[in-house]
C-alpha cells in the first residue's frame, strides 16, 4: 500500500500538506481500484468454477483522472492540492541510477495515456459490488493517520 500509485506519496503527503509526487499526465483517465475491492475480487475468482482458466479484470470504482481523485485526497485531508509531477525526462534519468525509479519507467506508460480497466466480463458473471472512492479514501485516509499517531509514539 505504501509504494502503490496512491500510496504515501500522495495520502501521507496530504496529511503532511505537501505536493502530491505524481506521474505522466494528471488529467487523462485513470481507473484505480481499492485494495479491498481487489481482495474481495480475488477472491471470488478463486472459489468459482466458472472463473478457471481465463483473464479477468476486476472492477472497481468510476474512472477519473488522477487531479480529481488526488484532489479528493487532499480535500479528505482537510488541505488544498498541490501537484509535483515527475516528468518522464527526470524518471529516465534517475533510472540510471536507482532500481525503485527503473521499475517506475517501465511503468510509466500506465500514466501517459488513458487507463481505463474494462470488467464488464467480471461485473456480467460475478456482479458488480465495488468501494465508492468517498469511502475508499476515508478507509485509506484512516489507516495512514492512524499509522502516523502509532510511528509518533
Amino acid at each position: 500500500m505504501l509504494d502503490s500509485s496512491l500510496g504515501e506519496r500522495i495520502f501521507q503527503a496530504a496529511l503532511d500538506d505537501k505536493p502530491a509526487e505524481v506521474l505522466g499526465n494528471i488529467d487523462i483517465p485513470h481507473t484505480y481500484l481499492y485494495i479491498r475491492d481487489f481482495a474481495k475480487g480475488l477472491v471470488t475468482l478463486g472459489e468459482r468454477e466458472e472463473a478457471l482458466g481465463q483473464v479477468w479484470h476486476i472492477p472497481g470504482a468510476a474512472t477519473l483522472t488522477t487531479r480529481q481523485i488526488v484532489d479528493m485526497i487532499y480535500e479528505a485531508a482537510g488541505k488544498q492540492p498541490k501537484f509535483r509531477v515527475a516528468p518522464k525526462f527526470f524518471v529516465s534519468l534517475m533510472a540510471l541510477f536507482n532500481a525503485n525509479m527503473r521499475e517506475i519507467k517501465e511503468m510509466l506508460y500506465l500514466f501517459e495515456k488513458p487507463f481505463m480497466v474494462d470488467s464488464s466480463k467480471y461485473e456480467k458473471v460475478f456482479g458488480t459490488d465495488t468501494t465508492p472512492h468517498e469511502l475508499a479514501i476515508t478507509e485509506t485516509m484512516a489507516w495512514f493517520k492512524n499509522r502516523s499517531v502509532q510511528f509518533k509514539s
